[in-house]
């Protein structure tokens, strides 16, 4: 007898061309940068040149070994995200006088983070045994997620204790957080899911959970409020609870804990309004002139939009630098000014893509581990780009997170990496050719079918 193979196809030189484009665009942002504004192209645009496609062309390589069935398109859009941040970033060094360097640790910092990707990718073979460390990952997430309220370890910067500094370096423990808190919902949801998806009372047509299985979306509640009272930081906060609920709607599929998780956050966010910086805050995003000094940051930014059209002024011939926090938090703002709503807009469509590839590697998982776990992973980003560009064009008040890949900040970019190197090796596991018994088998676009012989076992 024959048996059906479904083999999806590798596609690495599609992601090859599709990661020399996604470098080009970046590098030519560097370079139309110094034209506009200097005239000429950079003295070490070849240094520039190779450094950059290097380190694309490492990923791509360690990718095409080790996870040769990955999804063709997250590197490259990945690099194309990180490739643009990089030139806004040396855009706006250059407005100071002598111009400054920053663009050169954000690009140390972006090497480690293809570094320890490359490491995920080389180490962890298969991704499913994590889902056996589920309390340690918890524990150890929340550890972390509370290490800035150690006194002496934790810094306060802008109004939010999110930092710790040791030996001299400042650290966002948060962001590694998210990551080790997405694979322990992930595992906790798998284990638990039959007794959550349990309905108790219906009202108005919805399934609502028993009372006694409320209890973990009451402790992530807690935790969430703990984090805005005590740190300041809205934007962790709100990150931590939505991205639980999401995936504890993932896991049960009752729309009842939606309804659960909208009321809890509403509950929240009314006490939150009592709190000094929340309100701050919030008069900000409602009442933006009323207060020009306090709320400078979003004035400028609004302003910048304005100035800056539906094409933008061009590289180098907008002046970013007039909004405070300009490479990190209002990055978004500096890309709205020098490429326009329509380049903003595609940059969002990049956000997009790399999160719907993420939730069909999601859909095309056998296991659910792996379903909730890539599900997770994209959401952070889907959520964290809505939170922080909401906040920057006004349609929700302003966050405190960073724009992944983009922002100015080490910590953030090491860990989206990571998250990177592991939705690949997802990816890989869920794409690699897998023996499915029967005669018929249907493959889509990217996946091909060959028939193998078997053999039969005796009786």
């Amino acid at each position: 007898m024959a048996e059906s193979v479904v083999v999806h196809r590798k596609r690495r030189n599609v992601e090859l061309a599709m990661v020399l484009l996604a470098q080009f665009i970046g590098l030519a942002g560097y370079a139309l940068t110094h034209i506009n504004l200097q005239g000429r192209l950079p003295s070490n645009m070849w240094a520039v040149s190779l450094l950059w496609f290097g380190l694309g062309l490492l990923m791509h390589i360690v990718v095409r070994w080790r996870t040769p069935y990955a999804d063709p398109l997250i590197l490259p859009s990945v690099l194309l995200l990180n490739g643009i941040g990089l030139a806004m970033i040396h855009r706006i060094d250059l407005i100071p006088d002598p111009p400054r360097n920053d663009v050169l640790v954000q690009l140390i910092w972006t090497g480690l983070g293809m570094l320890l990707a490359v490491l995920v990718i080389a180490v962890l073979r298969d991704h499913r045994p994590l889902q056996g460390y589920t309390y340690s990952l918890f524990l150890a997430g929340l550890v972390l997620l509370l290490l800035p309220l150690v006194p002496g370890l934790g810094v306060e910067l802008n109004g939010a204790r999110i930092w710790i500094r040791v030996a001299g370096f400042s650290f966002q423990p948060g962001e590694l957080a998210k990551l080790l808190l997405t694979i322990a919902f992930a595992s906790y949801l798998v284990d638990k899911r039959n007794a959550l998806a349990v309905v108790g009372r219906r009202f108005l047509g919805i399934g609502f959970p028993r009372p006694r299985d409320l209890l973990p979306i009451g402790v992530m509640w807690a935790v969430s409020l703990l984090v805005l009272v005590s740190q300041s930081d809205l934007g962790t906060s709100m990150l931590f609870f939505g991205l639980f609920v999401v995936m504890l709607y993932v896991s049960t599929e009752r729309p009842g804990w939606l309804v659960i998780g909208a009321l809890a956050l509403g509950a929240a966010a009314f006490a939150a309004s009592t709190l000094h910086h929340v309100q701050v805050r919030i008069d900000a995003w409602l009442h933006p002139f009323d207060n020009f000094d306090q709320n400078l940051q979003i004035i400028s930014a609004q302003f910048g939009f304005a100035w800056g059209g539906l094409l933008g002024r061009g590289w180098g011939l907008g002046r970013p630098g007039l909004t405070p926090l300009s490479k990190s938090d209002f990055i978004s703002a500096a890309i709205g000014e020098e490429l326009g709503i329509t380049g903003l807009m595609a940059l969002i469509m990049v956000y997009a893509l790399f999160v719907m590839r993420g939730l069909r590697i999601a859909l095309a998982a056998r296991d659910d581990f792996s379903k909730l776990l890539a599900t997770g992973l994209s959401f952070v980003f889907a959520l964290q780009v809505f939170l922080i560009t909401g906040g920057v064009i006004r349609l929700l008040p302003m966050t405190g997170l960073t724009t992944p890949f983009m922002s100015q900040g080490g910590t953030s970019m090491i860990v989206n990496w990571m998250i990177v190197g592991l939705l690949l090796v997802i990816s890989h596991q869920v794409r690699k050719p897998v023996a499915t018994s029967g005669e018929l088998s249907i493959a889509d676009d990217s996946t091909q079918l060959i028939s193998v012989p078997t053999t039969e076992a005796r009786p």
